[in-house]
């Protein structure tokens, strides 16, 4: 197919509505653009776990890059490589550390699924993991035994920028942080280098589409280098002042058929209007 173009998706914010879930006219155009043979896949900031059940709705097929391209496998096809790049455990020991300083509210640790927790908190179980329990919970300085994918700090509000600034002093070389938006105020660290870009350059070298025919959907900042990356780069209309400005295109917002939208025109795709179904 010589027009046939990869399609990658953010999750919160993007392809999800604020019940996070995904509208129908939204899924029926990536379904539909999948039938006339366009690649689609998912590239988020949440763990495999929390991406299940979304891949399973699109009948996704694809890898997907988790954590913000820390971790980038295909589920069924192990031919695509299982591609995890870890921050060192020592540097993870000291960030700890730095954050029990600051008195943090919370602090989670997750290697690939299975995620440590500083103190039991049946919220952020029930908002982060899809209610499945950490592996343990107490002192992570000792619980942690191996390199880990990524760290979520959950800061008293007030701390937020000090505590980022004095990470980003003291391991600016070593690590990425990011910033999750209100109402969670939540720190996300990963090795440094990493971003979505990285992942979605895997999969899309895997099956050959040049960059110009990749499309590339978010609002965060943590989607701006794949905004960036993607010939075609749609920042949602939701989404941040920063994302509009690296994105070429910027379409309506997610609770607005935003995707769906800009899929219709770009490739060409027809689907009815609600009121016609």
């Amino acid at each position: 197919m010589s027009n046939q173009h990869l399609i990658a998706l953010d999750l919160d914010g993007t392809l999800l509505n604020e019940k996070k879930e995904i509208s129908t006219r939204t899924k029926e155009t990536i379904l539909k653009a999948k039938e006339e043979g366009h690649i689609v896949c998912i590239a988020t900031g949440r763990p495999y776990r929390a991406s299940l059940q979304y891949y399973n709705e699109l009948s996704l097929d694809t890898p997907i890059v988790n954590f913000n391209g820390a971790f980038v496998h295909h589920p069924t096809n192990s031919s695509f490589g299982y591609h995890h790049t870890p921050m060192d455990k020592q540097t993870a020991k000291a960030i700890i550390e730095t954050c029990e300083a600051f008195r943090v509210q919370n602090i989670m640790v997750e290697v690939i699924d299975d995620f440590y927790l500083r103190y039991l908190d049946k919220m952020i179980i029930d908002t982060f993991t899809m209610g499945q329990s950490p592996v343990k919970h107490g002192n992570l300085h000792s619980l942690l035994k191996e390199d880990p994918t990524s760290i979520l700090v959950h800061p008293k509000e007030d701390h937020v920028h000090e505590l980022r600034k004095l990470l980003q002093e003291a391991h600016a070389e070593v690590i990425d942080q990011r910033m999750w938006g209100a109402p969670w105020h939540v720190i996300e660290i990963i090795k440094a280098g990493i971003h979505k870009a990285v992942g979605l350059k895997k999969i899309a070298d895997y099956y050959q589409i040049p960059k110009e025919r990749i499309i590339a959907f978010g609002d965060e900042d943590n989607d701006l280098e794949m905004l960036d990356y993607a010939g075609k780069g749609v920042a949602m209309g939701n989404g941040i002042k920063e994302a509009k400005q690296v994105a070429k295109y910027v379409t309506a917002t997610n609770e607005e058929e935003g995707i769906a939208l800009f899929l219709e025109e770009e490739l060409g795709i027809v689907s009815l209007p609600n009121d016609v179904k």
